[in-house]
C-alpha cells in the first residue's frame, strides 16, 4: 500500500488530478516573450524578453493565464539579444541564472560599484545571494537563453542600484497593483 508522507496544501487538496496537472504545466511554445517586463528593459543595452513559466519572477506580473502558479519560487526563461543584458540589482532572496544557450557574462558588485564577472556557457549557473548587486550581459553574437529562478513565490520589487531605474520599477509595480487590486 502506498502512503502519502506529505499532505497537499488546502488550495489544491480537492482538485482532481487531471485539472491539477493542467494547472501545473507551462509550455514554452505557447508563452509570448514580454519585452516590457522590467523597468530597465526599454533601455538600450538592457533589452530582453521574459517568458514567465512559474509565477512572475521579478516582473510583478502575477497570475497571468498560462503561467503555473507560484508556491515557494518562480521560474522564467530570458531571451537576451547580442549586446543586451540586465542592470545591477538585488533581491530580498536568492536568484539563480542557468544558461540554456549561448554565453552569458554575469557580474557581482559591492556597495562601492566594484565589479567581478565571469562567463557562463550552456548548462552553467550562478547563484546570486540576497542583497548582493548582480546582473548579466550578452557579449556574444547570438541570442542567449537562460533560466532564472527566484526563491520566493512573490518576490518584492527588483532593487535596481540605479536610482532612476528603481523609481521607475516601483512606479510600475504600484500601477500594476492598482489595476489588479492586489498588493505589489
Amino acid at each position: 500500500m502506498n502512503t502519502v508522507r506529505h499532505q497537499p496544501s488546502a488550495e489544491i487538496r480537492d482538485t482532481p488530478l487531471p485539472a491539477l496537472l493542467e494547472q501545473r504545466v507551462a509550455r514554452f511554445g505557447s508563452i509570448t516573450g514580454d519585452w516590457n517586463a522590467f523597468a530597465d528593459s526599454q533601455l538600450e543595452g538592457r533589452r530582453r524578453a521574459q517568458f514567465r513559466m512559474v509565477g512572475a519572477g521579478g516582473s510583478g506580473k502575477h497570475d497571468e493565464p498560462g503561467i503555473v502558479p507560484a508556491g515557494g519560487f518562480t521560474v522564467s526563461i530570458m531571451q537576451l539579444p547580442p549586446g543586451q543584458g540586465g542592470s545591477a540589482h538585488t533581491h530580498e532572496i536568492e536568484e539563480v541564472f542557468f544558461v540554456l544557450q549561448g554565453t552569458l557574462t554575469v557580474f557581482l558588485e559591492d556597495a562601492a560599484g566594484n565589479r567581478v564577472s565571469t562567463e557562463l556557457g550552456p548548462w552553467d549557473l550562478v547563484s546570486c545571494p540576497a542583497g548582493v548587486p548582480h546582473g548579466f550581459e550578452n557579449r556574444g553574437t547570438v541570442d542567449v537563453y537562460m533560466q532564472t529562478m527566484i526563491g520566493a513565490g512573490r518576490p518584492g520589487p527588483v532593487g535596481y542600484t540605479d536610482a532612476a531605474v528603481y523609481a521607475e520599477e516601483t512606479r510600475r509595480l504600484g500601477e500594476r497593483a492598482t489595476r489588479s487590486g492586489t498588493p505589489a
